[in-house]
């Protein structure tokens, strides 16, 4: 727990010595969860934009790859600017990151498709609109059991895209390994530690989903110290090479 409680420290240090790095990163994915929601509202699929607000968080630690290298370049001393940090996830595009990054958007597709059988087996195909949806979602039988089923799904898939991430991306980014490796690697530190481990991931999920209430305001200052906290507890988890 002490190493938990080091690694948030160690990464709002890093966020308030370099807020410029955390504040677009966390923009850009704000934005993203803004954009979501506006074009799935206004598209009239009612339906969509709470299960595309709870798995947005999937694809969250590929967005926090700028934000490692951050990390990375303050703990070796090395000058921060925009363009190598920006150079370092392009370079990205030829190595196993990439491969890891396409392992988070399978999640996410998914959890999407579960999202729209789940809604078939309990409201039928034809769709329901407006506050029609939200209605039947929270005053019916079939919406509270859907929203009963659809939650423990995706706790499942979301220990699941935990496990095989939490050390994976920020590893891959500092060292010459492939995806799979970084998976069993990544699985073995949650095996290792897993009061620990689950309890990091409880409290992520509970910061993503309070910044998500506000329009997604949150993530301008929990994404940047969340990513930089996410490259120091790896830095505790896996020994140097």
């Amino acid at each position: 727990v002490q190493d938990v409680v080091a690694a948030f420290e160690a990464g709002l240090r890093d966020f308030r010595a370099a807020p410029m790095f955390g504040l677009v990163f966390g923009g850009l994915y704000m934005l993203g969860g803004m954009a979501t929601v506006w074009f799935t509202t206004h598209a009239g699929w009612s339906w969509l934009p709470l299960p595309m607000t709870a798995g947005f968080a999937l694809i969250g630690p590929f967005v926090a790859i700028g934000l490692y290298e951050v990390s990375r370049r303050r703990e070796r001393g090395e000058p921060l600017a925009f363009a190598p940090v920006f150079g370092c996830i392009l370079a990205q595009g030829r190595r196993e990151l990439i491969w890891m990054s396409l392992v988070s958007v399978f999640a996410f597709l998914i959890w999407m498709y579960q999202v729209r059988l789940l809604l078939a087996l309990f409201f039928g195909l034809a769709p329901i609109e407006g506050a029609a949806f939200v209605n039947a979602l929270f005053q019916t039988r079939e919406g509270l059991t859907f929203l009963a089923i659809g939650t423990l799904w995706g706790a499942v898939l979301s220990v699941v895209v935990f496990s095989l991430t939490v050390v994976s991306f920020p590893l891959l980014l500092d060292r010459d390994r492939d995806f799979i490796t970084a998976m069993i690697t990544s699985v073995k530190a949650v095996v290792a530690s897993p009061r620990v481990m689950v309890g990091w991931g409880l409290v992520t999920a509970a910061l993503i989903f309070l910044s998500a209430l506000p329009f997604f305001l949150g993530f301008l200052i929990t994404l940047p110290v969340l990513g930089h906290a996410t490259w120091h507890l790896y830095r505790r988890i896996v020994a140097p090479e």
